[in-house]
């Protein structure tokens, strides 16, 4: 007897593993890898193997994207408690027994050195979203300042190490699930409105209260120095305010169309510092212009809204709380790391995603944009 059997192709086999894959999302990413590759070539490929090493971590962001979109969102929420209580744990650690490198107290030896904040990255945005998710169309005021306290005591031991950019990161990413949860505007306006009359009256009272011997009670010397350097970069041209300068004068002789690929002066001639980390944007926008940065904003905002797209359309409470926290980080990294490098904002260290050198930053980037499409495939599976 003839028996024939339906073998099945490697296409119909690889097929269940990318099902629900957001295509409009993957175009995003490869838009915004493409310009990380591009600008990592010219920015360092002098620079040792810094270029094969960002394509690597690439690679390796990849794999934890694709692996991470397998998991689905209610796996995900069982995390949210374990990994935020982990961490929390790891950052006490660092406080008590932490690793010190030029002044600041980031890391932990746990047989290898790690850095206990960046898990708060991820953690705390999961840890609120799961925290609203059990309190589903229940939410009160007292359950929005628990969400508060959850939230501030990491940002408040990170930002002791001290790591302003990354306490900034992670207060970003717990806000915006507390504001999609919800957060009445009655609240979030008062706070606005101080913000907003606290900068006017930096502003305004800059020149005297940047003078030497003034002592700002709040922040640490060095984070004084960072904003009277954004207010008036020109009195430390050479020292501190030399980093913003050339960031602007890199990005302002691009001009419009740039100076083509692998011919910025300022990046080649080492003129502008970390030209492959935090401020690798001036070398892009110096041989790429004014239009290679639209090209670059305009990626990061169809991101943005692709992945806001997604978010809403969740099937959960948790998923949509959680999407739209990522997906909001990435506007916050992207805002912050250009405006600081245009002189805009003060300089603080946070890289500008898929563009900037760092294992870390990408590893933690493939895992954001892992749940995001873990998000997608379980709206897409829930409708079949």
């Amino acid at each position: 007897m003839n028996q024939s059997f339906n073998r099945q192709t490697l296409r119909q086999r690889l097929r269940p593993w990318f099902d629900g894959f957001d295509a409009p999302l993957v175009c995003a990413i490869l838009l915004l890898c493409a310009c990380g590759l591009l600008a990592m070539y010219s920015a360092g490929f002098d620079h040792g193997t810094r270029f094969v090493d960002h394509a690597r971590n690439m690679l390796l962001a990849a794999l934890i994207l694709f692996t991470v979109a397998q998991v689905p969102p209610q796996r995900l929420m069982a995390m949210a408690v374990p990994l935020y209580t982990i961490g929390m744990l790891l950052l006490i650690a660092t406080a008590l027994f932490g690793v010190t490198k030029k002044g600041a107290t980031r890391w932990l030896y746990v047989g290898v050195v790690i850095q206990p904040s960046e898990i708060l990255k991820i953690a705390t945005p999961l840890m609120l979203a799961w925290w609203f998710q059990r309190r589903e169309g229940r939410a009160q005021t007292r359950h929005f300042v628990i969400a508060g306290v959850l939230l501030l005591l990491p940002a408040a031991l990170i930002a002791k190490q001290p790591d302003l950019g990354t306490a900034i990161l992670v207060l970003s990413a717990g806000f915006f699930v507390i504001f999609f949860a919800g957060l009445s505007w009655r609240l979030i306006v008062p706070v606005a409105a101080v913000g907003v009359i606290g900068i006017v009256a930096l502003v305004l009272a800059g020149p005297t209260l940047c003078e030497p011997g003034v002592n700002w009670v709040v922040l640490h010397d060095y984070q004084k120095n960072r904003i009277c350097t954004l207010l008036d970069p020109t009195k430390d041209p050479l020292g501190k305010g030399f980093h913003i300068i050339q960031g602007m004068i890199a990005i302002g002789s691009g001009g419009i169309t740039g100076k083509g690929f692998m011919k910025g002066t300022q990046t080649h001639l080492e003129f502008i510092p970390e030209r492959t980390t935090d401020f690798i944007f001036a070398a892009y926008a110096e041989e790429f212009g004014l239009i290679g940065a639209l090209v670059l904003v305009a990626g990061f905002s169809f991101l943005i809204l692709r992945g806001l797209t997604i978010s809403f359309a969740a099937p959960s409470v948790f998923s949509r709380l959680l999407g739209g926290a990522i997906t909001m980080s990435f506007f916050t990294y992207a805002m912050v790391n250009m405006g600081m490098v245009s002189g805009i904002l003060p300089v603080v260290g946070v890289p500008l995603p898929f563009i900037s050198y760092g294992g870390t930053a990408m590893a933690m980037l493939g895992l954001s944009l892992g749940i995001l499409m873990s998000i997608s495939r379980s709206r897409g599976l829930m409708q079949r």
